[in-house]
């Protein structure tokens, strides 16, 4: 029996081997180096960034076995028609619903089909995927039909390197032209893969850790004993115990928390060459700082004398990459001061670097760091040390039932100041507040002052998308870890990220703020819709939770139905 496979593929036959139980989306990317469609969780099936066109109808190729699609066509972003391409492309700059641009072609794909069939794309279709950058409110708006406007993409791509980490903006990156490491690494190099730990086979040792190489992407895998995804029955619980409550004062503890960035950690490198950068087209929210695939490529490479591609899977992700630190803490305001007492699960120079508080007010802080077993942390995720320092001192204020506004130092502070208002060192500045209805959270307030914007459509996009993250963390992220500190969520959809369709409406004000554009607003948007959130529980709870993520809440629930 013959283990070809005959189908079409955008228009062309096409026939490759579909031994070894190869899925639609290996031999796509693989074989046919159809690099528009995106591998953010394979073979999980959950980020729906694979999304390809099988005979009209949306797939997820990473679970579709190649057998399956025999004799049919399949669509890739590639094959959709120009007028397709461009439509939905310019829908999704108009509105700002693509900052990275490795979820849009999957998301594309699906409003494609939709609308072949005469429908439209909603929270019900966009349930099969995960966007991590904006929050879902701009993608809405794309698939309904954004309407292109004219904006310089030049400035567009400048705010959003202010934002995070280098980026374009283009019509071509919805369509998956961020230039991601993976997608330019020659398919005929080797492929380096981590080795899971436990598993014993022949590896290589390099850039501080093992490496098992294989011919091809599915070897290299097969060798190393891929472990598959897994979601636990456990909750996300704090590691470490707050301190005691202080007379008038608040405390909190939180857990680890998986940035979620939806491109996988990878590099490639020719012997004696620079590694490719695993950023590409954005900053993985600060959580690929620290990743060993650049430091590995280059290794290998030089060792083997040949090009070698490292490749993280979604699971190498979560077992290696670093989390957002836990902390148990406390704060009291008292005669002008903050006081706060806290420990930190893991480095804590970020808690005790100086914060100018948009507030009159003064904050000293006692920390300490205490290891307790669990996956890496690192200081550069996004708002890590600004927010858990904001919510203590703005849960301080609201406990002590001081008027904020009498306490401001600037009018600028003014300007923004809802419930919360926090700062960054760039002198951007967020405030935000959480509307409370009958039914639950009512919507998200947030203005922002960033300087000269340069692009409104970059900054509004990145607020709505901190903000999406912010309530997150408070409300439903985390992930449960093990006695000895391993992972016990290794799935994408187990992290407890706010879905398309419970998240609520987002408005954001982008106020006058003469002067140079400042960077990092996205992070004050961060701090002052974690502190703002946290206050509006407390009030629509009739008292404070001590712990995030704050799932038992009536607030938490309504987002994640």
């Amino acid at each position: 029996m013959s283990d070809r496979v005959a189908f079409r593929c955008n228009g062309e036959s096409v026939e490759v081997d579909g031994a070894n139980g190869a899925s639609l989306l290996s031999v796509l990317r693989e074989d046919l180096s159809l690099v528009g469609v995106k591998d953010g969780c394979a073979p999980q099936g959950q980020c729906g960034c694979c999304t390809v066109l099988v005979d009209g109808q949306a797939r997820v190729a990473c679970v579709t076995p190649l057998t399956r699609v025999a004799g049919r066509e399949v669509t890739t972003p590639e094959g959709l028609t120009e007028s397709e391409r461009g439509a939905l492309a310019d829908s999704l700059v108009a509105s700002g619903g693509s900052q990275c641009g490795f979820c849009t072609p999957g998301i594309v794909m699906r409003a494609a089909a939709a609308a072949r069939n005469g429908t439209t794309l909603g929270d019900r279709g966009l349930a099969a995927h995960l966007c991590r950058c904006t929050g879902w409110l701009t993608v809405r708006e794309a698939v309904a039909g954004a309407s292109p406007t004219a904006r310089d993409h030049e400035s567009a791509s400048r705010r959003a390197t202010l934002e995070g980490g280098v980026q374009r903006v283009a019509p071509d990156v919805p369509l998956g032209g961020g230039g991601f490491a993976d997608d330019a690494a020659p398919r005929d190099a080797l492929v380096a893969v981590p080795l899971p730990s436990g598993v014993d086979v022949p590896s290589e040792e390099a850039a501080g850790g093992q490496w098992v190489v294989g011919a091809s992407l599915d070897e290299a895998r097969r060798r190393a004993g891929k472990v598959q995804g897994r979601r636990t029955t456990e909750e996300a619980r704090p590691p470490l115990r707050p301190p005691p409550l202080p007379d008038g004062g608040v405390r909190v503890a939180t857990s680890w928390v998986e940035p979620a960035y939806l491109e996988p950690d990878a590099s490639w490198c020719e012997p004696g060459g620079e590694p490719a950068t695993p950023l590409a087209n954005g900053g993985a929210f600060g959580g690929k700082e620290s990743s060993l695939a650049p430091a590995a490529a280059r290794e290998l490479a030089d060792r083997y004398e040949r090009t070698v591609r490292v490749v993280y899977s979604r699971e190498d992700v979560v077992r290696l990459g670093p989390k957002r630190p836990p902390i148990a803490a406390s704060a009291r305001l008292r005669d002008g001061t903050v006081d706060i007492v806290g420990t930190v699960g893991g480095p804590i120079e970020p808690f005790t670097a100086p914060i100018e508080w948009p507030y009159g007010i003064d904050e000293r802080g006692e920390w300490s760091r205490v290891v307790a077993p669990g996956p890496p942390t690192s200081l550069a995720l996004r708002a890590v040390g600004l927010a858990e320092r904001a919510v203590l001192v703005e849960g301080a204020m609201d406990e002590a039932g001081v008027d904020r506004r009498a306490l401001l130092r600037d009018e600028r502070a003014g300007a923004v100041l809802l419930d919360s208002c926090v700062g960054v060192a760039s002198g951007a500045l967020a405030g935000a507040r959480v509307h409370v209805t009958d039914a639950g959270i009512g919507g998200v307030e947030i203005r922002v002052a960033a300087g000269d914007p340069l692009d409104e459509v970059v900054v509004r996009s990145y607020a709505i998308g901190a903000a999406h993250m912010a309530l997150g963390w408070v409300c439903t992220e985390g992930i449960a870890i093990d006695d000895d500190g391993s992972p016990l969520d290794l799935t994408i959809r187990s992290f407890g990220i706010i879905r398309a369709a419970e998240t609520p409406t987002i408005d954001v004000t982008i106020v006058d703020d003469p002067g140079a554009p400042r960077a990092r607003s996205s992070d004050a948007v961060f701090a002052a819709v974690a502190a703002a959130t946290w206050n509006a529980i407390t009030r629509d709870e009739g008292a404070r939770p001590e712990a995030f993520p704050a799932r038992s809440t009536r607030i938490a629930g309504t987002l994640r139905r």
